[in-house]
């Protein structure tokens, strides 16, 4: 006897102007069911998730729920008819507290005479917390206080709060460390047993086959097919998403970690109150430098002291030349690149265009006498357009539009226009399909075979092994060890370093 459908898509089509985000899609989801939606980069996931949850209607094509017709206008009536998402971008609102990003829109429930009963909004927002399982986050805190993991949480406290028969996760897990994903699988397996259902969108293939009970798996915007658990395989899965076989190396095919004798960037000694203690590393010339660890480990914060982002209370961070590193303005004159693990919100001008984020670090190079000149602008955008096939309507489209691998790419364009010598790459396929993470992998190593240097921090063991030449561990903030590069080298023998 099959489960009850909940909801019901019927041949939906989404346009966005020429674009064909959508292409008659047909799905149904059953109750008690987690089921990952899975494809490339610009394969109408995020699209589908919104139609459903209410940002926008669908061109053509109809929707049911619990068997009668469904058309929401917006968010807040999509909640209010049990269906709730956590989108891929922040969606928490800055310059107010928590609990009023809990309770945002139904700020009447704790509102009587014009007056909201502010105690009673923080012992509920408390509450919704302690149900959800986030702890150490107190309601009464202005947003701002908190990291961009534990705003991702306080969303998923919103969208639960409504209590969803469906929820929606889109790209949330890419910006929670290993103990934020532990709190998301435990709400869907509740969730699950409470016969709701979970629409889960990941490019982690892994995390899906682990926590899924379907997968659906769409490209270019067109139903491709459906698999249960127990046809769960992951060159098959591989092979549905990109419409062919992945043939070539994916990381790195070769073992003699060779690189330059030049120092190009070295850490001395570098102390941050709670976070490092000491840590010292040299990058040399053509060099992958992998560093990992744990999420806390302290990596994230040692790039940004590489770019001068942040500041060390001391120890330096020092070029080549023996230039101490102050500012991202010194770094970028001195040819380093910088890509953030949080993309959306320190890598790009998201309300900008595509040729604005691109030529940003390059002004000095296409100016001609002070003027910078627009025909020169599209000439140096459309070359990295061009060379790095990111898939866009025009170089002049808002990079907000992009999905998440273009993003990303426009990120790496911007630095590679620049003629950098040294890339500081923080998760840098963090939220990107395996499409485009072969692309980037292969991208690395190219740089790496003329000549250019790179420090490549990772959560992920497996691309810390398949790409690095030498891979450092952090932990609790110091250096742990170093591994060369070898074909023996295992994720096993580097967890036991890192815990």
């Amino acid at each position: 006897m099959s489960a009850e459908i909940i909801l019901k898509a019927n041949h939906i089509s989404k346009n966005f102007g020429l674009t064909h985000a959508l292409k008659d899609i047909s799905i149904q989801i059953e109750r008690g069911e987690i089921i990952g939606l899975i494809g490339e980069n610009g394969s109408g996931k995020s699209t589908f998730s919104s139609i459903i949850s209410g940002v926008y209607p669908a061109t053509s094509g109809t929707l049911e729920l619990k068997g009668q017709p469904y058309k929401p206008s917006d968010t807040m009536d999509a909640q209010r008819c049990g269906i709730s998402m956590v989108a891929q971008e922040m969606g928490t609102l800055p310059g107010i507290g928590v609990a009023d990003n809990i309770f945002l829109g139904r700020e009447e429930k704790f509102t009587k005479y014009g007056i909201v009963n502010r105690k009673e909004m923080y012992q509920e927002a408390a509450k919704a917390m302690e149900v959800v399982g986030v702890a150490g986050i107190n309601p009464a805190d202005p947003i701002s206080r908190y990291s961009l993991e534990e705003r991702k949480l306080i969303e998923v406290v919103r969208a639960l709060y409504s209590e969803p028969e469906i929820f929606i996760v889109d790209e949330t897990t890419t910006a929670l460390s290993q103990k934020g994903r532990d709190i998301i699988y435990k709400i869907l397996r509740r969730l699950q047993e409470q016969d709701k259902s979970v629409l889960f969108i990941s490019h982690d293939l892994e995390e899906l086959m682990t926590v899924c009970s379907k997968l659906i798996i769409l490209r270019d915007g067109v139903f491709i097919e459906e698999l249960e658990q127990k046809d769960f395989e992951e060159e098959r899965i591989k092979e549905l998403m990109v419409g062919r076989k992945l043939t070539g190396d994916y990381y790195r095919s070769d073992y003699d970690g060779n690189f330059g004798e030049e120092v190009v960037l070295k850490a001395e000694n570098v102390h941050i109150k709670q976070v490092l203690e000491g840590v010292s590393l040299e990058l040399h010339k053509g060099e992958i430098l992998g560093i990992g660890g744990l999420t806390d480990c302290g990596m994230h914060e040692l790039g940004r002291v590489l770019f001068g982002i942040e500041k060390p209370v001391y120890g330096e961070a020092v070029l080549g030349n023996g230039e101490v590193i102050h500012s991202p303005k010194q770094a970028i004159k001195n040819k380093i690149g910088y890509v953030s693990k949080n993309r959306d919100q320190e890598a790009l001008i998201l309300s900008a265009s595509i040729m604005d984020n691109m030529v940003l670090p390059s002004l000095s190079k296409i100016s001609s006498a002070g003027l910078i000149f627009k025909g020169a602008e599209k000439k140096f955008t459309a070359r990295q357009v061009d060379g790095l096939s990111i898939k866009c309507r025009e170089i002049t489209q808002d990079v907000k539009d992009l999905s998440g691998g273009n993003k990303q790419k426009v990120v790496f364009g911007k630095w590679l226009a620049n003629e950098s010598e040294i890339f500081i790459l923080d998760c840098p396929t963090r939220g990107i399909d395996i499409g485009v993470k072969a692309f980037m992998y292969q991208l690395m190593y190219q740089l790496k075979k003329e000549n250019k240097s790179i420090i490549m921090i990772s959560e992920e063991l497996p691309e810390l092994i398949g790409m690095s030449d030498r891979i450092m561990i952090l932990r609790k903030g110091r250096v742990q060890k170093i591994f060369e590069r070898s074909p023996k080298l295992s994720e096993s023998v580097i967890i036991k370093e890192m815990v």
